[in-house]
């Protein structure tokens, strides 16, 4: 919840600079899109500098638990950079979308075994709130990558790349 947060902070801000015309003309989906990319930088260099806090909440069927933080990090670094640039946005959003979903065991096994994490709540409510934001967050990245419109537009049921 607390990169959740991050991301609407973020957006926020974004918007309220667009609109004093301090960051130019910027839509929604811009001002969401750079939201994610600036919340996803922060996990990203959070995870390669304090690898350490995510240990315990690796799933025991994950093999190699600190290089697989190390490469979850270098993920979202690099999602973050193809999100903000537009010949690699719509895939940068698919991999982003698939890494959320790849990532919702260590947040499951937080909630279940009610994991204490470094520099994040302590109660147990906490990590099984988080969980209801996961699917949020992969919207999050197929609607500012322009994977999907849905539910602002209304889009063919295929998926097409542009």
């Amino acid at each position: 919840m607390i990169f959740f947060g991050l991301i609407i902070v973020v957006t926020l801000a974004t918007a309220v600079l667009s609109r004093l015309n301090v960051s130019g003309r910027s839509d929604w989906r811009t001002c969401m899109r750079w939201g994610l990319a600036l919340a996803l930088v922060a996990t990203g260099l959070d995870h390669l500098a304090n690898p350490g806090r995510y240990l315990p909440m690796m799933p025991d069927f994950v093999p190699l638990h600190s290089q697989v933080i190390f490469f979850t990090g270098l993920c979202e670094l690099a999602g973050a950079l193809g999100l903000l640039v537009v010949k690699l946005r719509w895939w940068a959003a698919v991999m982003l979308s698939i890494y959320f979903v790849c990532v919702f065991p260590a947040n499951i096994k937080n909630a279940v075994e009610g994991l204490a994490v470094e520099g994040l709540p302590s109660a147990t409510w906490y990590y099984w709130i988080r969980l209801l934001f996961q699917p949020i967050v992969i919207w999050w990245s197929l609607y500012v990558g322009g994977v999907t419109n849905w539910p602002i537009e209304q889009q063919s049921p295929t998926i097409s790349r542009p």
